[in-house]
């Protein structure tokens, strides 16, 4: 029985479909079990009024959150954390990668102090920022043998530039690399040409670099927003649950509503802090999407 070229083409793929999907089926699973599953009951715990033998409230948690103060000054918090720690993230990590993209002394020992941050674990680091900033630590000390005044660092408005300068310290070395390898992906010939043509550095610098960065400057700002969110594990262990009121963010709302066992409230704040966070990472898609195509 003769098979033609066609029908076996067609076989071979719907083979490949089942044999792709038994190596998908494993994470699949996980995924719904541990990330699908929980977001969805949470979902439905934001909807009733106790966890418990609840009832229906609608969208009654939502509305009860909005108008707490609390909540609206851990909302403006960590929005006021991303819009100043993430532009100077990536202006910092792109200078640097604009050094080390250059010959520079030591330029390997740069780039792996820069990385450091990422593989060391953060519990250890944290003790070294609290013997830094803490009213007897190291700064202050320093400033006394100067004649100045210490500072209370994490009890005043100075506590918001240490979470800011520890967000840095940690983020900067990755996004670096993300820059540099983009860097290193512009052909040389396009700044030869405009050498040529008697562009000057910063028009090389402009009309070619961030040009052709631009996938990269995208890629480099979501996953600065998406880690600015996550900057509460180093808050929480140099100034505890209950910080200085300019670090009070919404995953230490979050954190106090649980241990209060208010599931309502917590399941509340964590959707809403989701449907903004993937709103935000759709909406920079949608604008990355249509620059590629006004660029192409």
């Amino acid at each position: 029985m003769k098979i033609s070229w066609k029908r076996l083409q067609q076989r071979l793929r719907f083979s490949d479909g089942w044999t792709a999907s038994l190596f998908l089926a494993p994470s699949l699973a996980g995924f719904a079990v541990f990330f699908l599953l929980p977001f969805g009951v949470g979902f439905y715990y934001s909807l009733i009024d106790t966890p418990i033998g609840g009832k229906f409230v609608g969208l009654d948690n939502y509305a009860e959150l909005i108008g707490n103060p609390v909540f609206r000054r851990a909302a403006s918090n960590t929005l006021r954390f991303t819009l100043i720690s993430v532009p100077l993230g990536m202006g910092l990590s792109l200078l640097l990668a604009m050094l080390l993209n250059r010959s520079v002394y030591g330029r390997v020992w740069l780039r792996i102090g820069f990385l450091a941050p990422l593989v060391i674990p953060v519990a250890s680091v944290v003790l070294v920022w609290q013997s830094l900033f803490d009213m007897n630590g190291s700064i202050n000390g320093l400033l006394l043998s100067w004649g100045l005044k210490p500072q209370d660092w994490m009890e005043s408005g100075m506590a918001f530039w240490v979470v800011v300068v520890v967000y840095l310290w940690k983020n900067v070395g990755y996004n670096m690399v993300l820059f540099l390898a983009g860097l290193q992906n512009i052909p040389a010939d396009y700044y030869e040409a405009a050498s040529i043509d008697g562009a000057g550095k910063f028009r090389q610098w402009r009309t070619i670099t961030l040009v052709y960065l631009t996938p990269t400057s995208f890629f480099v700002f979501i996953m600065s927003i998406i880690n600015s969110f996550k900057v509460f594990r180093e808050t929480y262990m140099i100034a505890g649950e209950y910080p200085q009121e300019r670090i009070y963010m919404l995953q230490h709302y979050m954190n106090n509503m649980f241990k209060s066992l208010d599931y309502q409230k917590l399941t509340s704040a964590a959707f809403l802090m989701a449907v903004v966070i993937v709103s935000l990472v759709l909406l920079l898609f949608a604008i990355e999407r249509r620059m590629a195509k006004t660029l192409g």
